[in-house]
């Protein structure tokens, strides 16, 4: 891992809506980061081990933390945060579960997998909004990472 600050953050959602709310809520708190967006887990799990279409991408850098949704075409979110924390370099980098679940098998699994957050989306277009401005501030400002 590199000692700077890596400002990226990874979004993995195949809900179009969801994704933009998402990316509204980012910039209502002014949080410039550099946020990738992908639309299934395959994706995802190609920008973090820097294969397929993101194969320059540099491999010394990690996302700030990932967000990630649980249901998703081609891999699912526990797939891919399973994969996240069985490597050495990724399984420091903060996991937040965005999701429409709250079956309690999911939030459990989710936690028994070393997610470090689980989050239901809310439904309404200005609480998700919300939702997600505050998780961006935390993770991004609040917290204190050893990426």
């Amino acid at each position: 891992m590199n000692n700077s600050r890596n400002f990226e953050i990874l979004y993995a959602e195949d809900n179009p809506s969801d994704a933009e709310l998402t990316m509204r809520g980012f910039k209502k708190r002014n949080l410039f980061n550099r946020i990738s967006h992908v639309r299934d887990g395959e994706e995802a799990l190609d920008f973090l081990f820097c294969r397929g279409k993101f194969a320059d991408r540099d491999a010394n850098e990690v996302p700030l933390f990932v967000l990630l949704d649980l249901k998703m075409p081609k891999v699912d979110g526990l797939e891919v945060l399973k994969a996240m924390k069985a490597d050495n370099k990724l399984r420091v980098v903060p996991v937040i579960m965005l999701t429409s679940s709250s079956e309690e098998k999911d939030i459990v699994e989710s936690y028994e997998l070393g997610v470090n957050s689980y989050i239901v989306k809310p439904v309404e277009f200005e609480k998700l909004i919300t939702t997600v401005a505050e998780i961006g501030q935390y993770w991004c400002i609040v917290n204190k990472s050893v990426i």
